[in-house]
């Protein structure tokens, strides 16, 4: 079992405490080079609800990522360091392409991340 990378950690809480969602992040795990803007938990799991709530299909399954419902153990609990990066406007990184062309939801564990760095390869803000 891989340890965590503590100065990731430091960037994900900053990101928790600020319910910020402009840190770009590229993080490698499990082979794959994923990169996006990070979000707080509370902001990624509203967003992945309401695009599970309008498919007719998995419009079920999106109770579970609100607040409602009990906190899973994957969770930390208030006031513990973040254990997962929860990316939007992400990609993965496949030869000069992103998959998916125009972002994706991720979560990661940080303990998964294998290496990182400042900065998204996916997107341009000009």
């Amino acid at each position: 079992m891989s340890n965590a990378d503590e100065l990731l950690v430091d960037v994900a809480a900053m990101v928790e405490s600020e319910q910020s969602n402009q840190m770009s992040l590229t993080v490698v795990t499990g082979g794959a080079v994923i990169t996006g803007r990070l979000a707080p938990e509370a902001v990624w799991r509203q967003r992945v609800s309401e695009i599970l709530r309008d498919s007719d299909r998995l419009g079920p399954f999106s109770g579970v990522f609100t607040h409602d419902e009990p906190q899973d153990q994957d969770r930390p609990a208030r006031g513990e360091p973040p254990t997962h990066l929860h990316f939007h406007v992400a990609r993965i990184l496949q030869g000069s392409m992103g998959i998916p062309e125009t972002g994706g939801m991720y979560r990661v564990a940080i303990k998964d991340v294998s290496g990182w760095t400042v900065g998204d390869f996916s997107y341009s803000d000009a």
